[in-house]
């Protein structure tokens, strides 16, 4: 059971690395909302001023926060897995495939034919680490004693 909750923790890491990620981008790119704005609102731009300057400070928090909860649950996925490898290419796809739903989601980006094959590529190495059988224990000699 701990092997799964590693994994399950390292996937939730990937996924909070990926907010983080968007926050860093909407923080980065909010100039675009005052247009938005403006346009909603016809003439009356005063609101507008404030908008991006309150967005970038939210989500420049949002970046701090995914970010701690990111490293919290990676550090959980550390103690819980078997390998460390586990953990990191379990945390790294979920971060790729989460950055890919995010990034259509929110900015409707499209990745290229290599994106995929390299993300195949991750999520046969993620399948092969998880089959695996576990390694054998370390043999003692019969006369070693233990410390």
């Amino acid at each position: 059971m701990a092997g799964g909750r590693g994994s399950a923790c390292a996937a939730l890491a990937g996924l909070w690395g990926a907010l983080a990620a968007c926050s860093a981008k909407l923080a980065l790119g909010a100039g675009y909302l005052r247009g938005v704005c403006e346009a909603g609102l016809g003439a009356a731009a005063g609101p507008c001023e404030w908008l991006p300057i309150i967005l970038r400070a939210g989500c420049g928090g949002l970046v701090i926060a995914c970010n701690a909860v990111m490293w919290t649950f990676f550090a959980k996925a550390l103690k819980y897995s078997t390998s460390s490898a586990t953990a990191t290419v379990t945390s790294t796809a979920s971060n790729f495939i989460s950055s890919a739903a995010l990034g259509y989601l929110l900015f409707e980006e499209t990745h290229a034919l290599l994106w995929w094959i390299g993300i195949s590529i991750t999520l046969f190495g993620l399948l092969l680490l998880h089959t695996a059988p576990p390694p054998p224990q370390e043999q003692r000699h019969p006369k070693e004693k233990k410390i």
